[in-house]
């Protein structure tokens, strides 16, 4: 076996591929249905997956519902990203105590989590490749970040139940996984429950190696292919990207900015449910007798007003200013500063948007002829 071939595992089979992930170390991260939702957390195996269970999402709602099979994969994107366990919410940078007088270092020695991914969707595995390009691809390379991507493993299942905000065919993100993954699934029910398997490193090729398998044959290609159409065909929304990033730079001072802003609560939300946005801040604490300090960087939000505070005052003290920066520099300047687009289509900001506000919606409002988008 070796990167590049397809194979198919039956359903049944998926707890014998994640021991197998379990045995060479790694703790699984997956999917789990907790407090009304789909969320990522530990689990130990597939009974832990959300089995037939799927989600209803639109601007501003998320509902859980019951599938008439049992899909493991069968929902759209949930509320957590991967980034929160490639790049977490609290990292601890430096501690230091007082000793003679003085202050020492104590670097951080322990072990990065040795993690195995599972059920990362297509737009998801593209938005970790653009932070791969913010952490790790400039001269100043993120120590955190990469001691935790480089022992990850990903497990990828491509998107065969869009939901109601999804747009990753406009991004070209989804809704069939890309580069980036060790092994690909694609889950397939149609009288049988397969999970049609591609193989994406030599890594993956191992693990796949010790599972009970088959060769994929014309029909499971098919049927793979089916799965695919399918949720192309079925997504929520749409977005063209043509002319955007221009649209944008010469709607710099368009009043939609102050119109949305009438709606937006600057909660952040939409910032911390995305998965590529990286902004973050430091804080230092001391214990209450001054003999040992610790520094963290802790996650932000341009939302923030004091996120843009220099000497003297706030650079953007208004909710429009604020909310044109998010939205800007997710579909225009970050292609000016890492070459790819920081929108993978995934709709998570609309879902969790307390008001609904709708990012493809706003992208069409601002060039109204140039930047098309909105609901089908």
């Amino acid at each position: 076996m070796k990167p590049g071939d397809t194979l198919v595992v039956e359903a049944r089979d998926l707890d014998s591929l994640l021991a197998a992930l379990r045995q060479r170390g790694h703790t699984l991260i997956g999917p789990t249905r907790r407090d009304g939702a789909i969320v990522l957390g530990e689990i130990g195996g597939a009974s832990d997956l959300p089995v037939g269970w799927s989600d209803e999402q639109d601007g501003g709602r998320y509902r859980l519902r019951r599938r008439e099979d049992s899909a493991y994969f069968g929902y759209a994107a949930s509320p957590h990203a991967w980034k929160r366990y490639l790049h977490p919410p609290t990292v601890v940078r430096w501690r230091a105590h007082r000793d003679d007088g003085g202050f020492v270092a104590e670097p951080d020695t322990a072990p990065p989590p040795r993690y195995a991914f599972v059920g990362v969707r297509p737009c998801e595995l593209a938005a970790i490749l653009v932070q791969d390009r913010v952490f790790l691809g400039g001269p100043f390379v993120d120590p955190a970040y990469l001691s935790r991507r480089e022992s990850a493993f990903i497990l990828a299942v491509s998107c065969g139940s869009p939901g109601g905000t999804c747009f990753c065919t406009s991004m070209g993100t989804g809704p069939k996984a890309g580069p980036g993954f060790d092994l690909a699934l694609t889950e397939v029910i149609d009288g049988r429950h397969d999970l049609v398997v591609e193989v994406g490193t030599e890594r993956g090729a191992e693990v796949a190696a010790g599972v009970p398998h088959r060769p994929a044959e014309a029909a499971d290609f098919y049927a793979a292919r089916a799965v695919l159409a399918a949720a192309e065909g079925n997504m929520g929304r749409s977005l063209d990207t043509a002319g955007l990033k221009d649209a944008l730079y010469r709607h710099y001072e368009d009043p939609r900015w102050d119109e949305v802003a009438k709606r937006c609560l600057a909660c952040s939300n939409c910032t911390m449910v995305c998965p590529t946005c990286f902004c973050a801040t430091v804080e230092d604490e001391t214990d209450l007798v001054g003999r040992a300090t610790e520094r963290r960087r802790i996650w932000d939000s341009c939302f923030s007003q004091e996120f843009s505070y220099v000497h003297g005052g706030s650079v953007r003290t208004s909710g429009g200013a604020r909310y044109r920066q998010w939205i800007t520099h997710k579909l225009a300047t970050w292609h000016d500063q890492f070459g790819v687009s920081g929108c993978v289509g995934c709709g998570r900001c609309i879902t969790w948007c307390p008001v609904g506000i709708d990012i493809t919606a706003e992208a069409r409002a601002v060039g109204p002829g140039e930047a098309q988008g909105g609901r089908r």
